[in-house]
């Protein structure tokens, strides 16, 4: 997003922080509604473009997105977005996003009331792993054609009791309204989103074998100090880097293996 996008979704992002900061609102719950309104606003193209054209008043969009959603969903997730429709928005489809980051963002708080923050990062590392090494499953999430309904089982019986009940609602939500993202692309962006609850980077590194709680330490002090972030280690291992380290941090990689440099001696003598 750009220009009067970002800020209205920064300014988005505020409320959220101010209306999740009480304890007494159900933010499982009101990740569930903006959900369904994220869905809404998705089909409905004419709609949201309505509720972001720059030509119309901004109480009178309020006004409109309070009675089309009035009954439909509670109250905090009404005026939540009551008031995102009185922001300008670059792109209609912005408005869209921003309310699906706000939905991420809720059932985020409410793994983090529960302790569980850590945990659910985690679990999304994991799935992506698991997605990736395995083509019929990923074909089967992804398939273009596939029923949301059929996706959805699949994943509950796959995940369900096995994780933290935020990550399956959070993949679920991603497998079944993808809305044009890529899967590894959704999960990445659902760990960038868990990881800035706790202001921390995502850091993922691969090894040869696994590292021992001293070496993560050390690892995730050091990353901490030449970032200036709190870092959140995501650790995969690949016997094919025969030694050492990669660590890659948003578009940025760190690679420290004997397979890297091996690459790197056989282009010297191939030029």
């Amino acid at each position: 997003m750009n220009g009067a996008s970002r800020e209205a979704l920064a300014a988005a992002r505020e409320r959220l922080d101010a209306l999740t900061d009480s304890t007494s609102v159900d933010a499982a719950a009101l990740a569930g509604e903006l959900a369904a309104v994220t869905g809404l606003l998705d089909r409905e193209v004419s709609l949201r473009r309505v509720l972001t054209d720059p030509a119309q008043d901004g109480e009178a969009k309020a006004g409109l997105a309070a009675r089309l959603l009035g009954g439909q969903v509670g109250g905090e997730a009404a005026d939540l977005v009551s008031g995102m429709v009185r922001s300008r928005w670059s792109r209609s489809r912005d408005l869209v996003d921003a309310i699906e980051e706000l939905a991420d963002t809720a059932d985020l708080v409410a793994a983090e009331r529960a302790g569980a923050l850590d945990d659910v990062e985690d679990e999304l590392f994991r799935f992506g792993r698991i997605v990736s090494s395995s083509s019929e499953l990923r074909a089967a999430l992804a398939e273009r054609g596939g029923e949301a309904a059929a996706k959805a089982a699949l994943l509950r019986r796959l995940l369900g009791g096995r994780v933290n009940p935020v990550t399956e609602r959070l993949v679920v939500r991603l497998v079944t309204q993808p809305r044009g993202r890529s899967l590894e692309g959704g999960l990445d962006a659902l760990s960038k989103l868990a990881a800035a609850r706790r202001d921390r980077l995502v850091a993922v590194v691969t090894s040869a074998v696994p590292l021992s709680d001293v070496q993560k330490q050390r690892l995730g002090d050091g990353l901490a100090r030449v970032y200036g972030r709190r870092m959140h280690l995501n650790l995969d291992v690949d016997p094919e880097v025969l030694g050492g380290i990669r660590v890659r941090i948003g578009d940025e990689v760190i690679d420290g293996t004997v397979a890297d440099r091996l690459d790197e001696v056989s282009r010297r003598m191939a030029g």
